[in-house]
């Protein structure tokens, strides 16, 4: 008997440290895993968790058709990959499939929409630490409590369960848009601050960076609250008493984009602020700049 098909396999588009993370829990509880595309191909995925690793085989497959018919699929590129891998998310444009989206900012479910179609979106904010060391491997860093929060719908509720089963830690929240713009708060300081110093996540704890990280936070809670969340001015607290304490050696998705010469998904994140902020004519000078400053990073990547 094969052992990858037992159970209903689980595509992944974007096979980056969350999106391997994300299925390693599922393929924990014996799923089978569908890595789709990428540059290069791989046959197992392996993550290491405070210097334990376990190890799955994985199917690598690079024609979307080959993902049709499969019910369950993680979304994790970057926000501003997502039109790349359309053809991808097409395959998955079926009523009863799931489609977790595992990325950045604050616009999922309107990011994807467009390709799934009648597809159940289930909008994911995660909160892992994660670092891709190789094709395939991970090295996975949990910070607080919780791992991921999905939406209260039963497509959410199914999906939570079965993660928590493979051991990551999944909320099911009725006001997913709060928890997003709470999210939000730290990956618009995190992650432009680490990738315009180049410094891993201690850099959080310097007071010069403290205040402008705190700055960007004040203006982004005046915009969330104008988009529906409830927020608090505690929040800007708790928020940096969060980033000021995730395991040490902790790094952010845009610094290590920065680091490869890999695009930024600055967009996803600060630009959604200023695009609210613009929607309820909302002054964010401090976001703006930010954005000014990662727009002018232009790629190095070589992908001959």
């Amino acid at each position: 008997m094969n052992p990858l098909a037992s159970q209903p396999p689980v595509a992944v588009i974007g096979a980056g440290a969350i999106g391997l993370s994300l299925a390693s829990a599922l393929a924990r509880t014996g799923r089978p895993i569908t890595i789709c595309g990428g540059r290069a191909p791989v046959d197992h995925i392996k993550v290491t968790e405070d210097g334990v690793a376990e190890t799955w085989p994985v199917r690598h497959v690079t024609d979307p058709a080959d993902i049709a018919g499969h019910a369950t699929a993680i979304v994790a590129v970057k926000a501003h990959q997502t039109a790349a891998v359309a053809d991808w998310l097409r395959a998955l444009a079926h009523p009863e499939t799931t489609v977790l989206v595992a990325q950045n900012g604050v616009e999922q479910r309107e990011r994807v929409l467009p390709y799934v179609g009648p597809a159940h979106i289930v909008p994911g904010v995660v909160y892992l630490n994660c670092e891709r060391t190789a094709p395939g491997h991970v090295i996975l860093r949990r910070a607080g409590a919780l791992d991921v929060a999905v939406p209260d719908d039963p497509a959410g509720i199914a999906l939570a369960a079965e993660l928590n089963t493979g051991k990551m830690r999944a909320s099911v929240e009725p006001d997913l848009k709060t928890v997003a713009w709470t999210k939000l708060l730290t990956n618009i300081t995190a992650n432009p601050l680490t990738a315009l110093t180049g410094r891993r996540a201690d850099i959080m704890r310097d007071p010069e960076i403290e205040r402008i990280a705190r700055n960007i936070m004040a203006e982004a809670i005046q915009v969330g609250r104008a988009e529906g969340a409830v927020l608090a001015d505690g929040h800007v607290d708790r928020a940096m008493h969060w980033l000021q304490h995730v395991p040490p050696g902790s790094t952010t998705s845009m610094r290590e984009d920065r680091l490869a010469g890999r695009p930024l998904e600055h967009d996803a994140l600060t630009g959604a602020v200023v695009r609210a902020a613009e929607r309820h004519g909302i002054d964010v000078p401090t976001n703006r700049f930010v954005l000014a400053l990662l727009s002018t990073i232009e790629p190095t990547e070589v992908t001959a």
